[in-house]
């Protein structure tokens, strides 16, 4: 039987630190007050000089590539997780293609937000198991800071997101990488946390004020307690349901790497979960939350420090817009 294999990992991050300490400059919030709420210290915006999605992916990938002993040439096909693509349209899939200079593979974007790299990672792996493709970039790439209101009126999703990118290379293996990956949404609660505009569905004289006239960025509408409320919920479920698929127990994990939201969030998954410190990969705190980048940049950093080995079992979930939620579980 044919199976799929993450054979390569890499991510970038821009160089921009953006410190609690320094958001207190510049909006009515503190170090303390973020720290308690979301674990994040510190999160990279980019420089809208140089940095874009698209090149941040491919540098990413570029990574992932290297770390395969692969390049550019041997990719057959670019899965691409983002909600902030560099254009309305067309997608930052093929403005990777052209980054690294590839003519005429395919590329399809998903549009899942914080779910977005495990449903690429799922799409992909049907993709190398049917036997249609055997090299496949799987990429989750962001670049929320442009958008975000740095005002006291949006001080509350501002400091949460970060830019960033990571990448993986999937191949065909004789052996079980991706055990299986589970997919779930629930669009009854949409817009508990959503950016309404630009949207299709408004007639040009309702949108043009908003899209146009407004400089202060994209509204962000998100109802934190609701959010957090079904995402201890579902992330649960989800890793359950994956462990469930592959005749696993919690104890059979080495390494969860949840969607970093927020690190009460993954504290109380890994407690209910009765993981020790060095089973949960976090670097939130780092990086606050890049949507669909969290999970790759995690599972590269965790790889580059030693924590993910060959043959450990590695959880992957993720909830968020949607609602959507995600899990995968992988043997290294």
């Amino acid at each position: 039987m044919r199976y799929s294999k993450i054979s390569g990992i890499g991510h970038h991050v821009p160089e921009t630190i953006i410190t609690n300490e320094y958001l207190s400059t510049i909006m009515d919030t503190n170090d303390a007050w973020i720290t308690e709420r979301t674990g994040i210290k510190e999160r990279r915006w980019i420089n809208p000089d140089k940095d874009t999605v698209a090149n941040m992916a491919a540098k990413a990938s570029r990574m992932a590539l290297q770390r395969a002993g692969l390049t550019e040439k041997d990719v057959e096909f670019i899965v691409f997780a983002t909600i902030t693509s560099d254009y309305y349209f067309p997608g930052s899939g093929v403005l990777l293609q052209r980054e690294l200079g590839l003519e005429g593979i395919g590329a399809l974007d998903i549009k899942n937000a914080c779910s977005g790299f495990i449903y690429a990672l799922s799409i992909a792996d049907q993709f190398i198991k049917s036997g249609m493709y055997k090299t496949i970039l799987v990429v989750g790439a962001e670049i929320q800071s442009s958008a975000l209101d740095v005002s006291d009126r949006g001080r509350n999703t501002a400091v949460i997101f970060g830019d960033g990118a990571g990448a993986v290379v999937l191949r065909p293996s004789d052996k079980p990488g991706i055990l299986s990956t589970h997919l779930h949404a629930d669009g009854r609660f949409a817009e508990e946390l959503y950016v309404k505009d630009p949207g299709g569905s408004r007639p040009n004289k309702e949108r043009q004020p908003e899209q146009i006239l407004d400089t202060s960025g994209f509204k962000v509408h998100m109802n934190g307690n609701q959010v957090f409320k079904h995402a201890v919920v579902r992330f649960m479920e989800v890793i359950n349901e994956a462990l469930a698929a592959n005749n696993m127990k919690k104890e059979d994990i080495d390494l969860l790497v949840p969607h970093q939201a927020n690190l009460r969030i993954s504290q109380y998954i890994q407690e209910k979960l009765s993981l020790r410190d060095d089973q949960v990969y976090n670097n939130i705190m780092r990086y606050g939350n890049t949507t669909a980048a969290s999970i790759p940049i995690a599972m590269s950093e965790a790889w580059a420090e030693g924590k993910i080995k060959e043959n450990d079992v590695i959880c992957l979930a993720a909830f968020g817009s949607g609602f959507t939620w995600a899990s995968a579980l992988i043997r290294w």
